[in-house]
């Protein structure tokens, strides 16, 4: 009798768990991967109400993150247009050969308006990334390093030639697995080893290093350029951040490279962190994945 009254008990209880079960993945599946689920909601008592009440939620999320992004694009490309408009203009200014003055105000124009066209670009493809880091597959898979090396060497080379900088491997870690896409990984060390270049002094070096530690796989980007101070840390990972540095070379800023890096870190279960001693003291970038 008592293993019939617990074998009774335990079914009882998986019956008023498994609702909330359903509805717990559901939401994960949702905020891990925009994995639109469909719950039941034949239940008449508060845990139907509850599963229909979420996948309400899930859909209204959906349909206005969905709405938002049409909404921006269609601005976007209104901006464009509205800002293509004086610089075709100016354009033609040019054409008429004016005076010196006239054509320095043309060309300051067309220059403030080529500024405006790759806000507007980089915004789109602000949008873009970040649906690409929301759907990241969280399943772990393994990563060889030297195989992606050739991948972030192709993409930074001519800007290491550039400014005769010299790009400095480190790989004391061959291989490892990883809750992270390998290209979204590509991505970011493209960008912090550009960033390094940026903000790097011609004729100097900028180091990769892959290595573990404390049963953690380490990546550290350093350089020997301007650095920045401690202050400016939290402002450096900020969605168009107001820092707008220009680099040794008066390279310009996106403000959403560095922002898009940590997005996608954290995503994939690891962490970005930025450290420097000071001005002129260079800077390190280092991204840890615990016991990986």
């Amino acid at each position: 009798m008592t293993l019939l009254a617990t074998a009774i008990t335990l079914l009882v209880l998986n019956q008023l768990i498994k609702p909330i079960f359903l509805a717990s993945k559901a939401l994960d599946d949702y905020r891990n991967e925009r994995k639109l689920s469909v719950l039941p909601t034949q239940y008449n008592d508060e845990a139907g109400l509850l599963m229909s009440n979420i996948q309400e939620s899930i859909f209204e999320s959906e349909t206005f993150i969905n709405e938002k992004q049409d909404l921006i694009y269609m601005l976007s490309h209104d901006l464009k247009n509205f800002a293509g408009n004086p610089q075709g203009l100016a354009k033609l200014i040019l054409d008429e050969n004016p005076s010196e003055s006239i054509k320095d105000l043309a060309n300051l124009i067309c220059e403030s308006t080529n500024l405006q066209f790759r806000y507007i670009e980089n915004f789109i493809k602000l949008l873009n990334e970040q649906d690409q880091v929301v759907k990241i597959n969280q399943k772990a898979r393994i990563i060889f390093f030297p195989n992606i090396l050739n991948f972030i060497n192709g993409q930074v080379e001519q800007r290491l030639i550039d400014k005769n900088i010299n790009l400095i491997v480190s790989i004391e870690t061959e291989e490892a697995k990883l809750k992270v896409d390998e290209g979204l990984l590509i991505q970011v060390l493209v960008n912090l080893i550009s960033n390094a270049v940026k903000f790097s002094y011609f004729d100097s070096e900028i180091k990769l290093r892959i290595f573990t530690e404390n049963d953690n796989l380490i990546i550290t980007v350093s350089d020997k350029g301007i650095g920045f101070n401690q202050h400016q840390i939290d402002e450096l990972f900020k969605k168009f951040t107001k820092l707008g540095r220009l680099g040794t070379a008066n390279e310009s800023s996106t403000g959403i490279g560095l922002y898009l890096c940590k997005k996608i870190i954290e995503r994939s279960k690891g962490k970005l962190t930025a450290s420097s001693e000071g001005k002129n003291k260079g800077a390190e970038f280092k991204i840890v994945f615990e016991n990986y």
